[in-house]
């Protein structure tokens, strides 16, 4: 703003929006000081670079409003786990899916792992098998963002809320 800027030439817009042409910058800058503004350089790397007459103080303020507009408005997606073993009995999975249903719905993402211990890791088709039977249970209101797979002696696949 004002003096910081370094060019030679810049297009002037004034504080009411009309354009006031391209100006050398001392000229721009007698015109900011006439209004008792400063001269905000907006978009540098246009040929030449656009210069606005404004409130800089003022400008800042608004701007960090809309910031923070923007922030209150996004929503964040929180992964919520739930854990299973390979050889779960048919009602702790309903209990299971349960909750990742009830996480789905409030918009948040599942990420489904089955724990292997001992020797059940020879057995990996136990884990997709059931990877695949809990993505079938909650295909209504989701749908699979990343496919199982095997790391380490766990099996993780990520359920998203469906849009």
């Amino acid at each position: 703003m004002n003096e910081q800027i370094r060019a030679r030439e810049v297009r002037v817009i004034a504080p009411k929006g009309e354009q006031l042409g391209i100006m050398s910058l001392n000229e721009a800058l007698t015109a900011a000081r006439n209004h008792n503004l400063d001269l905000v350089n907006v978009a540098p790397q246009a040929k030449p670079p656009v210069c606005k007459i404004m409130d800089y103080g003022r400008y800042k303020y608004e701007q960090s409003k809309r910031e923070k507009e923007a922030r209150k408005n996004q929503k964040t997606v929180t992964i919520k786990e739930v854990k299973l073993r390979p050889n779960i009995e048919e009602h702790d999975f309903q209990v299971k899916s349960k909750n990742a249903r009830k996480f789905l719905s409030n918009g948040d993402k599942v990420k489904v792992t089955i724990m292997f211990r001992g020797r059940e890791i020879t057995h990996p088709e136990l884990g997709r098998k059931l990877c695949d039977k809990m993505a079938a249970e909650l295909s209504d209101i989701s749908a699979v963002e990343s496919h199982a797979k095997l790391e380490g002696r766990n099996m993780i696949m990520i359920l998203a809320a469906k849009s």
